[in-house]
């Protein structure tokens, strides 16, 4: 991790991990798993068995709590703050011989690929991906959206999203939209009046899911024009939400 990264200056450890396509038939990677969107049912068979024999597993606090009791790995947590630290622990570790995995919210496909680009960049040795099931997938069946129809963007990531509103604003009514917001200053609302000012109809159905798949999930059925509402305040929802937009 010799470069930083600035939430509007690269460089984007996310293309660092997309540079190329992944090594086939290696010895010894690190896995990078996507542990699903945190109910224990939707983790797959490969990615626990990746967690469960690892020597030591790293991840963001609130995702490494998910898998907590399923390993008996030594687990390094991190904050944005501190992740370059950690890391590099876990890199020393890795290079010890330890058998390490990182662990990564829902698909990593999805929403992870800087935290996935700073362990490749950590660590001396190849990282095999683990896909997960993703809160997008789960949000999809829930609001009976088809991939095939749908114009996916994440905007739970660093860096400028010009690109990533603008993609939204181009599809609104002819496509479905499914969207992972930022936390907190690009919500569901703020999305909503972001694309009612560039043009789309008021009255498109909108869908605000809220901890997909655990015990409390909420959904919040409502229009773009009402959901737009809450846009520059303080919001209603969680920061673990996806924000489907249904198409005319």
């Amino acid at each position: 991790m010799s470069d930083e990264y600035g939430l509007d200056a690269g460089p984007d450890p996310a293309e660092f991990a997309a540079r190329n396509p992944e090594a086939r038939n290696v010895d010894d990677p690190v896995y990078a798993v996507g542990i699903g969107p945190g109910n224990r049912e939707f983790l797959t068979p490969r990615g626990a068995r990746a967690i469960e024999e690892a020597d030591v597993v790293v991840g963001f606090e609130t995702v490494v709590e998910f898998v907590s009791g399923t390993t008996d790995a030594d687990l390094l947590t991190c904050g944005y703050r501190d992740e370059g630290e950690t890391l590099s622990r876990f890199a020393d570790r890795v290079a010890a011989g330890a058998r390490g995995t990182a662990v990564l919210m829902g698909d990593p496909n999805h929403s992870g690929y800087q935290f996935l680009g700073k362990v490749e960049r950590a660590v001396d040795r190849p990282v095999r991906l683990v896909p997960g099931v993703s809160s997008l997938q789960v949000a999809a069946s829930r609001a009976r959206t088809p991939m095939e129809d749908t114009e996916f963007v994440t905007l739970h990531k660093s860096g400028d999203l010009s690109d990533d509103l603008e993609r939204l604003r181009e599809a609104a009514g002819d496509r479905h939209l499914l969207v992972l917001p930022r936390p907190f200053d690009l919500m569901p609302g703020d999305v909503a009046r972001d694309l009612l000012d560039a043009g789309a109809a008021p009255d498109l159905t909108a869908l605000v899911l809220e901890r997909l798949t655990h015990d409390d999930e909420a959904v919040t059925t409502t229009t773009l024009d009402s959901l737009a509402e809450h846009a520059g305040e303080e919001t209603p929802f969680s920061d673990l939400s996806v924000l489907a937009v249904r198409r005319t």
